[in-house]
């Protein structure tokens, strides 16, 4: 696109977009109502008036050079002079002199071209000595003819009024706009804050405001999140419901497991109750997912130093590598500590040597969980994060009682914190490197 250059310097946010929509117009007329009507208009007026005045003038220089001496050509133009409001005077012929007029008198350009064009006989005009007033010298018989008049003869007495007018009552108005303007785009701004709270798991009251198409999409949010709530609400009490109730013949066949001379085959069958426990246990943190604690500070650094005591207590290698930054950070830490723990089980399952590590920004909390296990194949990882998906790979969940959640579990919980779950390969240990991106 031609303006495509102009998406770099526009505002980003709506109330500066509206803003910059408000002021365009406003600033264009301006210009637009300057440079017409004020510079043509009234340099067309100031011409007209000018020569109204350059025939007074050219009349009384007349009389002046008519007149037998300097005395007589002022007595015998003084009623004239004085009934028109020209002062007369004559001094000393002088060298010819450069016109003066201050920089921003628009008008006075159109005045001094006037006269020099009505009246040839004119030596110097001065605009700028005072500024109410127009002095001029014209050659005569008797020397230099020295004329002045008000500057209201030539030009109108505040060429500049209605700029001001329209520069005053402009921005009053617009003053007015940007709080009409703030209003209409509060109601926004509060439906994307509680569009951005429910993305982190949480549901802020709101109440559609403002103008009819954002009350309809405010509500049309609510109804959204009514029905993902209600979608949750069944999904949870689904798979609670089949765990519980699979529990209760799971508990008789161990029991009577037990009971049964012990043999290989009687520690096979033990094994697969063990292993449909465990699966039934990733069902229910499933099923519990959406029932997070609330956000509390928490010490990234302090945290990844649990998970790995807890890891060595259970004979599994896992260590923090570098320096964590301390300090309180606001996190869900039950929910944050269970996905770590998924993401640590899903890495000592598949490897020798895990390294946990973590970096705080400004905007964002990212753990690292790095092994030296043979990875997960690039084209297969955005397929390894759905909820069931057990991989036939070297890097399969299919071990044990997995049943392909715990990567899901992780993602669900970097999502209802704002963030997201990256699988990429460790460039140091040279296995798979999971990142649960946390927004703050």
């Amino acid at each position: 696109m031609t303006f495509a250059w102009l998406k770099r310097y526009a505002p980003r946010s709506l109330y500066g977009r509206a803003a910059l929509i408000l002021l365009t117009p406003v600033i264009v007329i301006q210009l637009v109502v300057a440079i017409v009507f004020i510079q043509r208009h009234y340099e067309d007026v100031t011409e007209q008036m000018s020569r109204n005045v350059a025939l007074e003038l050219r009349f009384l220089a007349d009389q002046v050079d008519a007149a037998p001496g300097p005395a007589a050509a002022l007595t015998d133009t003084a009623a004239l002079s004085g009934a028109l409001g020209i002062e007369l005077s004559l001094a000393e012929r002088r060298a010819r002199l450069a016109d003066r007029r201050r920089f921003y008198d628009w008008s006075g350009r159109r005045v001094i071209d006037t006269l020099r064009a009505e009246l040839p006989d004119v030596r110097w005009i001065d605009l700028a000595s005072d500024d109410k007033r127009v002095a001029l010298g014209m050659d005569s018989p008797h020397g230099t003819l020295e004329i002045g008049f008000p500057r209201s003869r030539v030009s109108a007495s505040n060429p500049h009024q209605l700029l001001v007018l329209m520069v005053g009552v402009s921005l009053l108005m617009t003053v007015i706009a940007f709080l009409f303007l703030r209003n209409q785009v509060r109601p926004i701004h509060r439906l994307a804050q509680a569009a951005e709270a429910f993305g982190r798991g949480r549901a802020l009251p709101y109440r559609p405001s403002g103008a009819t198409e954002v009350r309809l999409a405010g509500q049309a949010f609510l109804d959204m999140r009514n029905r993902i709530e209600r979608q949750i609400e069944q999904r949870t009490i689904m798979l609670s419901g089949v765990s519980h109730d699979l529990r209760t013949p799971l508990t008789r066949l161990k029991l009577g497991l037990s009971m049964l001379e012990p043999d290989p085959d009687t520690e096979d069958l033990l094994g697969d109750v063990r292993d449909m426990e465990a699966m039934l246990d990733s069902f229910l943190g499933f099923a519990q997912l959406d029932s997070l604690d609330d956000p509390e500070p928490v010490d990234p650094a302090e945290l990844l130093e649990t998970l790995a005591r807890g890891a060595a207590r259970a004979g599994q290698n896992v260590t923090v590598s570098g320096t964590c930054p301390t300090g309180p950070v606001l996190l869900r830490p039950m929910a944050v500590q269970r996905a770590l723990e998924n993401l640590i089980g899903n890495a000592v399952r598949h490897a020798d040597r895990v390294e946990l590590s973590c970096v705080v920004g400004e905007r964002a909390v990212v753990f690292r969980v790095e092994d030296d296990g043979p990875g997960i194949d690039p084209a297969v990882r955005e397929e390894a994060m759905k909820p069931f998906t057990r991989l036939d790979t070297a890097r399969g969940q299919n071990r044990g009682g997995n049943v392909g959640l715990g990567l899901s579990i992780a993602i669900d919980i970097a999502r209802q914190h704002g963030g997201t779950l990256r699988l990429e390969t460790s460039e140091r240990m040279g296995g798979l490197r999971a990142e649960l991106v946390l927004a703050r």
